[in-house]
């Protein structure tokens, strides 16, 4: 056309720019715009609508929101007055880039410029506020585009219905569907099943069950929408209208492996693990293969339910049938058979993952690391640290924090400083319980200084905890600070930090050796009236007071022998003698 003499006029510019832009050619496009409109093609500069509505709409389909924005603003510095296509692409940027003071912003533009809204502009308006939470905003938008004189279409319906419906809206919501049931629009699948689900949600089991009766009757169901609908039932618990709509389902000829993978997930909701590994093996009968998604489901119900030994029969099955794709599948067993101490199961599964060629990550290391860090066994979990290392992974918190577990329980000082180090400099630092086992490690070598500043750290931060201030009470006591160990079993109780049995019982004892008798009784009282049980320890340090009391050694142990023989009528029998020394103490 060029060398023809020939200028494009608006259209052809349009339909090169959107030629530009389904081919994914935004550079090129833009370029075209610049030379068209500086009038390089020959003739004057051009100032046309169209090719502007183009480039911003090219700009807003490739998130370009900076340059879409730039050109909207240079069309109107140029005099070139947008149209309801205009601003409703610039809307639908904005407000897909969470700018919705300039959404707003365009909304008056376009009232100054008396450029009316239409069904469209209202449509992206309702649903940028629903997105963004304000379904008040967005139900706004409906009922002024009805003043408006407009009549919402099918996208404005739906767009709300599925907005309330996700919000658990009942009430907007079945006001809705009468509006549409008036109207005869459909709903469609995808609301319907967020509507299925909302009545599940709130507990409206059977307008649940209604509501999804009224699709299936008419038969026009897809696959994906009764999969969705059983889910929906599954996930919380409602086996019966579960298996009642994957039947619904079968009889219509319309199973697909998706219902099979729903099913089976809300067997293992409703723990019925039988079941679904019995919908499993009955696949086969429909012709219906599973997929990586069934196998994945199953193996993770299983080793959830502390069922691995069944879980690694289909883990093998899904490495026989190719879709083992990464080391998850094999991860979740190997947890599961960690957790109940089967640590030699968990060590032979790996082994086999590493032979069929899966690649561990380094969450399975972590696993294998912190399995046997908890029981003490520092050989096999260092030799999973240098496995790591090897298989390129560094450290993260996770294992740093397992390495911690294992050097406290091992005793392993330096190694645990250093470990710790790395924790501080970690993106989400030394947590509370790697602190506490410094503590720990600290307290037992009655390292006081180093044990302090630590405390002194979690103190500030606000994160020190029960087992902090036990630790350190313990120290406390340890070495003789009574008033140091006193002082900290104040502050517990202050903090509302006396809850467990251990921390009862190191109080009561400190006051029992520090002749503090009142507060021990007390203590002991608060324990009782906490619903804490009394362990073996807590006694010991009671038979202390009563002995200081004037109490004899027969009778504390008379005492100790009720307890054991009715554990009940025994704590009775204790807390009165401990009432009778406290009166005598009081007169």
């Amino acid at each position: 056309m060029y060398k023809q003499g020939l200028q494009p006029d608006e259209v052809t510019v349009g339909i090169v720019i959107q030629t530009y832009k389904a081919a994914g050619q935004v550079g090129k496009a833009e370029q075209f715009f610049k030379t068209w409109s500086s009038g390089n093609f020959g003739g004057e500069k051009h100032h046309s609508l169209y090719p502007y509505n183009a480039l911003i709409d090219t700009y807003g389909k490739t998130g370009q929101f900076k340059e879409a924005s730039e050109t909207f603003d240079r069309m109107l510095s140029e005099g070139i007055v947008p149209n309801t296509v205009t601003f409703n692409t610039m809307i639908h940027i904005c407000g897909n880039h969470g700018r919705m003071e300039e959404v707003a912003s365009l909304m008056t533009k376009m009232e100054d410029l008396h450029c009316s809204p239409d069904t469209r502009t209202y449509n992206i308006l309702i649903s940028l506020h629903a997105k963004d939470n304000n379904i008040d905003e967005a139900a706004s938008y409906f009922r002024k585009m009805k003043a408006a004189g407009l009549e919402p279409d099918m996208v404005s319906y739906r767009t709300l219905l599925y907005a309330f419906s996700l919000r658990h809206m009942v009430t907007e919501a079945e006001a809705m569907l009468i509006e549409m049931d008036k109207r005869g629009l459909e709903v469609d699948e995808h609301t319907q099943s967020a509507m299925t689900r909302m009545y599940v949600d709130v507990g409206m089991l059977e307008q649940s069950w209604s509501w999804f009766e009224r699709f299936h009757i008419k038969g026009e169901m897809s696959s994906e929408c009764y999969s969705a609908n059983i889910d929906a039932f599954g996930e919380r618990g409602h086996l019966l209208e579960a298996e009642k709509g994957f039947l619904y389902c079968q009889e219509l000829m319309k199973l697909t492996v998706m219902e099979f993978n729903v099913m089976i997930k809300a067997y293992g909701v409703g723990k019925e693990y039988n079941k679904a590994c019995e919908l499993f093996n009955d696949m086969e009968n429909y012709g219906i293969s599973p997929d990586r998604c069934t196998y994945n489901t199953l193996i993770q119900i299983l080793s959830t339910a502390d069922l691995p030994h069944r879980a690694t029969a289909y883990v093998r099955e899904m490495q026989e049938a190719g879709l083992v794709d990464d080391c998850a599948p094999y991860s979740a067993v190997i947890s599961s058979f960690a957790k109940l101490g089967e640590l030699p199961m968990a060590e032979d599964l790996f082994k086999e993952m590493v032979f069929n060629g899966v690649q561990p990550d380094i969450v399975v290391f972590g696993i294998l690391v912190n399995a046997f860090a908890e029981v003490g066994s520092l050989r096999e979990a260092m030799d999973y640290v240098k496995a790591m290392n090897c298989a390129g992974f560094a450290g993260n918190s996770v294992i740093y924090n397992s390495l911690m577990k294992l050097y406290t329980k091992v005793g392993y000082l330096q190694e645990a400083e250093e470990t710790y180090k790395l924790l501080q400099i970690s993106d989400d630092g030394a947590n509370v319980y790697s602190s506490n086992c410094m503590i720990d490690l600290y307290s037992e070598r009655t390292m006081v200084g180093h044990a302090e500043e630590i405390f002194e750290s979690l103190k500030q931060r606000g994160e020190a905890n029960e087992f902090s201030f036990a630790m350190m009470l313990c120290m406390y006591k340890k070495i003789g600070q009574l008033d140091q160990a006193s002082r900290i079993a104040n502050e517990m109780n202050e903090l509302g930090l006396l809850t467990d049995v251990l921390s009862f019982s190191n109080v009561i004892g400190l006051y029992a050796l520090d002749g503090k008798l009142k507060e021990a009784v007390a203590t002991f009282r608060q324990m009782i009236d906490s619903s804490v049980l009394p362990d073996d320890s807590t006694f010991r340090s009671l038979g202390v007071v009563l002995i200081k009391c004037g109490v004899s050694k027969e009778a504390v142990c008379k005492l100790e022998l009720a307890r054991r023989e009715d554990t009940q009528c025994g704590l009775n029998a204790w807390m009165r003698a401990l009432s009778s020394v406290v009166g005598r103490m009081m007169l």
